[in-house]
């Protein structure tokens, strides 16, 4: 190695400690609870659910299972299901808190589905008691993930109202379900990186002519 290319890492390699360590800061730990979250967004002319995460179902009550669903929006009843809307086997559980509705809508059905069907149902008016349904079998822990997608909708005509919805049975991370109904705004995390990664480049051309 030649004796500028020695220079030139020994020059660099203060950012690139500084951006490995920013790196391990920023990102979260893997034996950190993933809450189980369904975000609804407007997308272009159409509004999309996008659920991911995982669940805990310590603490809930088991209700019954092998029941069928499908991906539904039903505001005015604190109902949200994502996933395909073909009937799939559900295991049905009971037991949590929260808002009874997130908006004043009537049911909808999506036109694209696809993934784990996961849902809440808010209100006890309809069945009596609160529901949470998840996959046939579904072990605690397991990653979810699904999305369904309402076409020419918007908040207004599906009849939500924005913010942040939760639903818990217990105080761990994984033991709710968080419905959050906002306009499309950049990640925290995401700006942090880009906001290091500006000030990185920003330093690096500093120290480049300091030494010119």
């Amino acid at each position: 190695m030649s004796k500028l290319s020695t220079l030139f890492l020994k020059r660099l390699m203060p950012f690139g400690l500084a951006a490995s360590l920013a790196a391990v800061l920023l990102t979260p730990g893997a034996a950190n609870a993933t809450p189980y979250v369904v975000k609804l967004v407007q997308q272009g002319t159409n509004v999309v659910t996008t659920g991911s995460g995982a669940i805990d179902l310590t603490g809930l009550t088991f209700e019954y299972g092998t029941v069928t669903g499908g991906a539904t929006l039903w505001p005015s009843s604190g109902f949200v299901m994502t996933g395909p809307q073909t009937s799939v086997a559900l295991d049905t559980y009971t037991g949590f808190a929260g808002p009874t509705s997130f908006g004043s809508g009537n049911v909808v059905a999506p036109n694209v589905n696809t993934g784990d069907t996961v849902g809440i149902f808010g209100s006890p008016s309809y069945y009596g008691v609160r529901n949470l349904w998840v996959p046939s079998g579904y072990v605690s822990g397991d990653a979810l993930f699904g999305t369904s997608t309402y076409f020419n909708a918007s908040f207004a005509s599906l009849g939500v109202t924005p913010g942040t919805f939760v639903w818990t049975w217990g105080t761990g991370a994984d033991q709710s379900f968080t419905l959050d109904i906002a306009v499309n705004t950049p990640e925290p995390a995401a700006l942090g990186m880009f906001g290091f990664g500006v000030l990185l480049i920003g330093a690096f051309v500093g120290r480049r002519r300091r030494t010119a």
